[in-house]
C-alpha cells in the first residue's frame, strides 16, 4: 500500500489506495512508519509524501476499525514518527485531505498544493475530538482563526487560501515538491534537524487533565456510535452530547 523510490537523496513515498480515496487503515500507517525509518537508515536527507491518484488522503478509513485501538495506535506512530524524524519531510498534496489526511499533510515540515487540493476536518460531524497536538499544529500553521473555523465550523479551506494562511507553502505538483526536495537535500543536515526540533517543540501542547478527560468523553460516546450507524445508514446524524 506504500509505494517507495528513490531518487539520489530523495525517497517518495506514495499512500497506494486510490480505490478507498487513500484512505488510511492500519496498515497504511504502519507501513508509512516502516518507510520513514527505512529512509533514515539509508541515508536519505529529505523524505516527500505523497497518494496516489487525485486525493491526497480521504482520512481514516471509516469503513475498516479505524475507530479501534490498533488503529489509533498506529495512526498515532506514523504521526509521531514523521515529526521526529530528522529527515525533513515535505508533503505533495495531490488532492483533497480530509481528517486524519489534514493531520497527515500538516505532521510533515512543508506542503506544496495542486489547485484542486483543499482541506476538511470533520470530526464535529463524526461526535470525535482531535487531539492538542493537531489544534496546536494547525493553529501554529494556519493561524488560530482559521483552525477554529475549520475544527468548529467544519469549513473547507482550499489550496490558494491555503497558501495565503500560510498552510500550503506554494502551488504545484509532485514533481515541484520533489524539485524543492532536492535543493533542501544539498543543504546541512544537523542544521535541518536542529531546526526541525525547535519548530517541532510546542511546551504547551501537552493535554491537561480535563482536556484528557473531555477527550476520552467525546470518543467513547454515544454520539459516535450515533455518527457510525448514520453514516451507515445514509442519514444525517442526530447528537445527544451524551
Amino acid at each position: 500500500m506504500i509505494g517507495i523510490t528513490r531518487d539520489k537523496n530523495v525517497v517518495t513515498l506514495e499512500i497506494q489506495r486510490h480505490e478507498r480515496r487513500n484512505a488510511l487503515n492500519t496498515e497504511v500507517c504502519t507501513g508509512l512508519t516502516d518507510a520513514i525509518r527505512s529512509a533514515e537508515a539509508d541515508d536519505a536527507r529529505v523524505i516527500v509524501l505523497t497518494g496516489q491518484g487525485t486525493v491526497f488522503s480521504a482520512g481514516a478509513d471509516l469503513t475498516s476499525a479505524a475507530y479501534e485501538r490498533e488503529f489509533l495506535a498506529a495512526h498515532y506512530t506514523m504521526l509521531n514518527t514523521l515529526q521526529q524524524t530528522p529527515l525533513p519531510v515535505i508533503a505533495a498534496l495531490n488532492g483533497p485531505a480530509v481528517g486524519a489526511g489534514v493531520q497527515l499533510a500538516i505532521s510533515a515540515d512543508l506542503r506544496v498544493a495542486v489547485p484542486e487540493a483543499s482541506f476538511m476536518i470533520p470530526v464535529a460531524r463524526l461526535g470525535l475530538a482531535m487531539d492538542n497536538w493537531t489544534i496546536s499544529r494547525l493553529s501554529e500553521l494556519a493561524g488560530g482563526g482559521v483552525a477554529r473555523a475549520m475544527l468548529m465550523g467544519v469549513q473547507t479551506i482550499t489550496a490558494e487560501n491555503a497558501v495565503q494562511f500560510g498552510l500550503v507553502n506554494g502551488i504545484g505538483d509532485l514533481a515541484a515538491a520533489q524539485e524543492w526536495a532536492h535543493e533542501i537535500a544539498k543543504l546541512a543536515p544537523l542544521s535541518l534537524r536542529h531546526m526541525k526540533l525547535v519548530f517541532n517543540h510546542m511546551p504547551d501542547s501537552e493535554p491537561t487533565p480535563e482536556q484528557q478527560e473531555a477527550h476520552k468523553a467525546a470518543w467513547s460516546s454515544a454520539d459516535v456510535a450515533e455518527a457510525r450507524a448514520a453514516r451507515k445508514e445514509k442519514r444525517a446524524p442526530v447528537f445527544r452530547g451524551e
